[in-house]
């Protein structure tokens, strides 16, 4: 008798295709863990730039409130005190709310985390179950 017996061939096919099937399934796990990656480290960019633009606004809107305050004692106490400090606190509140308006328009125009993945992995259960489909078909 040969160790070749017609039992064995299919065998040693199923396994290899097995392994060909893990590699691929491996692949294909690594590609989309590398995707969600990517989409994090560009999320943590966002929220960074978000946070900035926070500070600044906050930073400018206290300038407002500390300029106001050191202009009644200091300088225009006896004169034309309400003109100056109408005019430095508008300033200030005009850059803090522009700052507020740069933040709200990032925010709006920002898409939703993640949003490249979850498409890669709706695209791969339609392909998946189309392949399904047409095999169980046939």
């Amino acid at each position: 008798m040969s160790d070749a017996s017609p039992e064995s061939a299919p065998a040693g096919g199923l396994r290899q295709a097995l392994a060909r099937a893990g590699a691929a399934a491996v692949e294909f796990l690594h590609t989309r863990v590398d995707l969600a990656g990517l989409e994090l480290a560009e999320e943590r960019e966002r929220a960074k730039l978000q946070f900035l633009l926070a500070g600044v606004a906050a930073m400018f809107l206290a300038f407002a409130v500390l300029c106001a305050s050191a202009l009644v004692v200091v300088v225009f106490w006896d004169t034309h005190r309400v003109a100056a400090i109408a005019g430095v606190t508008i300033l200030h509140l005009v850059i803090g709310g522009m700052a507020l308006q740069r933040l709200r328009a990032h925010q709006r125009s920002t898409p939703r985390p993640f949003t490249a993945t979850l498409a890669e992995l709706e695209r791969d259960r339609q392909w998946l179950a189309g392949e399904f489909r047409d095999s169980a078909g046939r």
